[in-house]
């Protein structure tokens, strides 16, 4: 074949953030149709996308080069700001292009970003001449663009500059390894730039090499691109002001076009030949990076074995006693040799003892642990060594689900750590394998449809509401062109609307674009070398350590990746059971409670399971109460049946029929009883499914992991071959074959929704530890909900309520009575906690405690201030903490302690420094002749203002709510509490009553005002969006903050699962009342009838006065 003789060298994919716009599947694919025989990517500063160009490059017969623009320091790249000073200038950083020869300039790449990500970062991560010099080996510098050093210094005149800073990179990359770059653009400062480069060449013997620095693939991309650019910018197309590429040059120009804008210097086209044949790098991918444990290699078998064997001895006899017969030592003996040789031939002991050690590290700091989670809950060893807390032989648990010789990948063991602690985990693992050695994981947010679509509406200045009706019209987690395909009224605005289609293609040319980075939730990289051995690693937002690799591509490096998850229940069983201990002196050890207590299994009948892991969703909730699950087994099998595609099949339906005998359950084949009769005949699980193979068609284990694999992922040719195996090799052993075809079939319809086992068990066993402290200690339990979900406002607010439905009164803070997080009173009342209140941090709750622990309680208000008020315990923590009503137990109220708290504490600062000037201690407040015998009279704060405060400094309402007084009228003429809003579909049209708790205006691009508003009700709240028609007619009603009556209609958010509501109609609460009402009447008995009756119904007619008689019957 014969190919181009020209290769771009200077080219930014989409992982240059928001800046490069060319996929890499179409960029290679255009290479391969323009004959190139190689090609470079350099993003700036990072190498994101490199494996997978590298692979998707190979395939199609392009020599994939890797490259960065890098940004280097003119100085010193510890030196923040041109003169030290930290001041930004232009001349922060200029553009180096760097292109890898080898293996030792890759690993010279990764030293240099790692470098500038932590040690140069000022606004980018910078490098400079410096360090280049130590890490240039194996590398071949380029010039750059305008931006480069060499390019500035020519534009400014300076061409004596730019030759000494050209000879400093020659002799930093040496000899044939440095390039001064030559671009056509159209840009006249290049042309200036491109005679001082030649200059230079010639006079210095610095080889020229052209390039065209791309940022999108063709040349009528340049119009999206720039929408990109005003996207990053935060920018509009018609702001004069703003960051643009001022030709359309900018595009993946074909070898001819490259070759004919250089003619005049055609040893420009010729070295970009010359340095993609001096480059050879490629990624490694064999073989596993196993981080050094501390142990000899040739001892960790024999360590791992002797920690196997121990675990086994000291649980064996427990495990046979479980398991009610079913299994004998030698059973477990058996599974567990079994285990050992996979583990052994596949060379993953040390994986295990990495995992065991920091599992260990967790409960040993008494750091709550799941009992686990994923397939790792099938294996025997991970139960040895402490991994996992479920019998996987007990609950038909398979370790070929998990590992398996037949499927050669690492095992995948994912732990679950109370949420507040994880942090330690972590660290313990930086400090035992070196934080050189310890990553985070690299994520890439894109641009999704929805928001894509709002994105490039902002740029091109379209209102706010008309965007919104477009993405409201894409259904959630659809693409732009699927919605097309499926919405025929979004289908009819793109081809009617001439804008509309524009907002349209501009969004479907940038939809899934990577648009920043993120931290994997959970991975953490573990490598045997330093970390940035093998790739480069990146700065998070908060300086975290992130691998510029994500978890797929760094497990087919052979590094050694960890899912360390922080799972908030833990946290909040951790609490629970604290709280258990102090109030009834109880210790409840939740790895070992009864899995058949009777009252577990009546809370999760009744479907009260608000707060219980993975049962709070109304769907659950409706689902429990007609299972009724009376075993664990039904747990495990409610966690798995609620998702969508059981649900969607009818199995959860036809599981809740057979368990309560309304459909029989059958086996076709006598055999499955023993496989099916937990879950009543119903295929439920992929484990199911794996043994029916074994058992009916004596498929080996790892060909039936194969079908199961096969099924969940849909591969219909490998599902086709393997029916056949099933269906012969049953009959063979003497099944009829109508049977076993029937039964295939029905592994097909189950097993395609069939969920892992091993998963739903191990956090079955969670849900039932969280639905047994609920049921025999539900104040406990929701003192600590309550502190779990403290930063959430609406959860609070529904629990609050619940607790108040359920008669659980819920305390304001108390100085005395209050620990940090919410607790348990003596007398079965749920106290607020200190922590839970605004501005008051743990350094004032400490001061607070350690003077009460020191001095006693404090006697009254003035005692409170004269002795805790300081640096820590200042007026703003005082005033926050009259607010919440912590001080109301110091003899005085809210009203008082604000009027007369500034006098205090100018007294107290006054004593503090006669103290200090070693006067006697006479001029204590509480003793001296200007002290304040008691609080002067000032009226109290109405009810109103309590509520106001309250929601202030604590987020919630605690010694009421404004509308509980009107909570029982309300009821009957709105449809919808805002809790329920997440289950309604959207477009429908609901009326809502509830207050405004934060509202702001602001303007559409048109320049009209708009309005949002938080609305809150007695079960949670909701953004309410006005739009400026809607917005101006009621703009005074939500000025106001009485109750209000919202008519509107539900959409969902850009994320694809907020709800908000869109305003139609606004009233006044009061006003409301009437409106559906036919007539009022009202009824009571002649012995009633008094004085104040009258005049508390007299009142009533007179506040809410309307056109109807109301008539009274005795």
């Amino acid at each position: 074949m014969h190919f181009a003789d020209f290769v771009h060298l200077h080219l930014h994919t989409e992982y240059s953030l928001l800046d490069g716009a060319i996929r890499i599947e179409d960029l290679v694919k255009r290479a391969k149709e323009l004959k190139m025989r190689a090609l470079a990517i350099t993003d700036h500063s990072n190498i994101f996308g490199s494996f997978d160009f590298f692979s998707l490059a190979k395939k199609h017969g392009v020599k994939p080069i890797l490259g960065c623009e890098m940004y280097i320091a003119p100085e010193s790249m510890y030196k923040k700001g041109i003169n030290g000073n930290g001041e930004r200038s232009e001349e922060n950083y200029f553009h180096l292009v760097l292109i890898v020869k080898n293996d030792i300039g890759y690993k010279n790449l990764c030293k240099l970003l790692t470098a500038a990500n932590f040690e140069g970062f000022y606004y980018k991560p910078r490098i400079d001449k410096d360090i280049l010099k130590k890490h240039s080996e194996g590398l071949i510098g380029l010039s750059a663009c305008l931006k480069g050093e060499i390019s500035h210094l020519i534009l400014k005149n300076n061409q004596s500059d730019a030759e000494k800073t050209a000879l400093i990179y020659k002799e930093i990359f040496g000899e044939d390894n440095f390039y001064l770059e030559i671009q056509e653009n159209g840009l006249p400062e290049q042309k200036v730039v491109n005679n001082g480069l030649i200059e230079i060449s010639r006079k210095y013997n610095i080889p020229l090499v052209a390039t065209n620095d791309c940022h999108y693939l063709n040349k009528e991309d340049y119009t999206f691109h720039d929408i990109l650019l005003c996207i990053q910018t935060k920018k509009t197309v018609h702001e004069k002001d703003r960051l643009r590429m001022a030709t359309n040059e900018f595009y993946l120009k074909t070898p001819e076009e490259m070759k004919e804008r250089f003619a005049y210097v055609p040893q420009a086209i010729e070295n970009t030949l010359k340095i993609a044949e001096s480059c050879y790098f490629d990624f490694i991918t064999d073989g596993f990076h196993f981080p050094d444990l501390g142990i000899p290699k040739d001892e960790v078998e024999k360590v791992f074995l002797k920690e196997v064997l121990e675990g086994f001895e000291s649980n064996i006899d427990r495990l046979v006693e479980n398991s009610n017969g079913r299994f004998t030592k030698k059973d477990y003996e058996e599974r567990l040799d079994f285990e050992l040789s996979v583990i052994k031939k596949m060379g993953f002991q040390g994986y295990f003892l990495i995992v065991s050690d920091f599992i260990k590290f967790a409960r040993n700091n008494e750091i709550p642990v799941g009992p686990g989670r994923g397939s790792a809950a099938g294996s025997l060893v991970a139960y040895c060594l402490g991994i996992t807390k479920l019998d996987p032989l007990k609950y038909d648990l398979l370790f070929e689900r998990f590992l398996n010789v037949d499927r050669a990948t690492m095992p995948d063991v994912d732990v679950d750590f109370c949420q507040d602690r994880r942090g330690e985990v972590i660290d313990y693992i930086i400090s035992k394998y070196g934080k050189d050695k310890v990553a985070q994981i690299i994520t890439f947010g894109s641009m999704k449809a929805r928001a894509v679509i709002k994105d490039v509406a902002r740029a091109l200045e379209i209102p706010y509401a008309e965007a919104d009706k477009i993405t409201k019209l894409i259904p959630a987690n659809k693409t732009i062109k699927e919605a097309l395909e499926l919405e025929p009224q979004l289908k009819k605005m793109y081809k009617e609307s001439p804008s509309i289609k524009e907002l349209i293609d501009y969004s479907l040319s940038l939809e899934k674009l990577p648009r920043h980075t993120g931290i994997h939730a959970a991975g953490v990289v573990i490598a045997d070398k330093s970390m940035d051995y093998y790739m480069p690693l990146h700065r998070g937002e908060n300086g975290e350590v992130v691998t510029q690799f994500p978890m797929k591509i760094i497990e087919k490096m052979g590094l050694i990746k960890f899912d360390l998850l922080g799972l908030k229940t833990l946290t909040m069983l951790k609490d629970a059971v604290r709280n258990i201990k102090k109030t009834h002196g109880v210790e409840i050890d939740l790895d070992n409670l009864p899995l058949d207590d009777p009252k577990v299994y009546e809370l999760l009948a009744s479907g009260d399971t608000t707060g219980v892991f993975q049962l709070e969703s109304s769907g659950m909730k409706q689902l429990l109460k007609k299972l009724k699950p009376s075993t664990f087994e039904d747990i495990i099998a409610a966690v798995a049946l609620y998702r969508p595609g059981p649900l969607g099949s009818g199995m959860d339906k036809e599981f809740i029929a057979r368990k309560h005998g309304h459909l029989k359950v059958e086996y076709e084949i006598p055999e499955l009883e023993e496989i099916l009769k937990d879950t009543y005949g119903v295929i439920v699980y992929q484990e199911q499914v794996m043994l029916i193979a074994t058992k009916i068609a004596d498929f080996s284990k790892g060909e039936a992991d194969t079908l199961r694999k096969a099924m969940s992922k849909k591969l219909a040719e490998e599902l086709d071959k393997l029916e056949n195996d099933f269906v012969e090799r049953a009959v063979k052993k003497g099944y009829e074959r109508a049977k076993v075809q029937k039964l295939f079939d029905q592994i097909k319809k189950f097993g395609e929704y069939g969920f892992n086992k091993s998963h739903s068990a191990a956090y079955a066993l969670i849900t039932y530890q969280t639905a047994y402290v609920k049921a025999h200690y539900p104040l406990e339990f929701v003192a600590a909900l309550l502190t779990s979900e403290i930063t959430d406002t609406d959860k609070v607010v529904k629990h609050i309520n619940e607790c108040r439905e359920k008669g659980i009164e819920i305390l304001p803070p108390d100085i005395h009575e209050s620990d940090e997080t919410f607790t348990v009173t003596k007398d079965g009342k749920i106290r607020f906690g200190l922590g839970a209140i605004k501005n008051v941090g743990m350094a004032a709750i400490e001061v607070i405690k350690e003077e009460k622990n020191k001095n006693g309680k404090f006697k009254n208000f003035i005692d409170f201030v004269e002795r805790v008020a300081g640096a820590k315990v200042n007026k703003k923590v005082i005033e926050s903490l009259i607010k919440s009503g912590a001080l109301d137990s110091l003899g005085g109220h809210r009203a008082q302690y604000l009027e007369y708290l500034d006098i205090l504490l100018q007294k107290v600062t006054e004593n503090k420094t006669k103290k200090k000037d070693f006067m006697p201690a006479m001029f204590d407040l509480q003793d001296s002749e200007d002290k304040i015998e008691k609080l002067p009279e000032v009226e109290k704060f109405p009810m109103s203002q309590i509520l106001a405060f309250e929601k202030e400094v604590l987020g919630f309402y605690v010694s009421g709510h404004p509308l509980l007084e009107f909570s029982s009228e309300i009821k009957h003429f709105i449809d919808t509490s805002i809790s329920s809003i997440a289950n309604r579909l959207d477009n429908t049209i609901i009326s809502l009553a509830g207050i405004i708790s934060s509202r702001k205006e602001t303007k559409t691009k048109a320049g009209k005002k708009m309005g949002i508003i938080r609305l809150e009700d007695l079960t949670g709240s909701v953004e309410v969006i006005f739009y400026s028609d809607v917005y101006e007619k009621y703009r005074n009603l939500i000025s106001s903050d009485e109750p209000l009556y919202i008519k509107g209609t539900i959409t969902t958010d850009t994320d694809g699962t907020t709800k908000k509501i869109i305003a139609k109609e606004v009233l006044y609460l009061r006003e409301a009342w009437g409106m559906d009402v036919k007539s009022v009447v009202i009824s009571t008995h002649e012995e009633n009838i008094n004085d104040d009756f009258l005049e508390q119904m007299r009142s009533y007619l007179k506040t809410y006065s309307g056109k109807r008689a109301v008539p009274v019957i005795l």
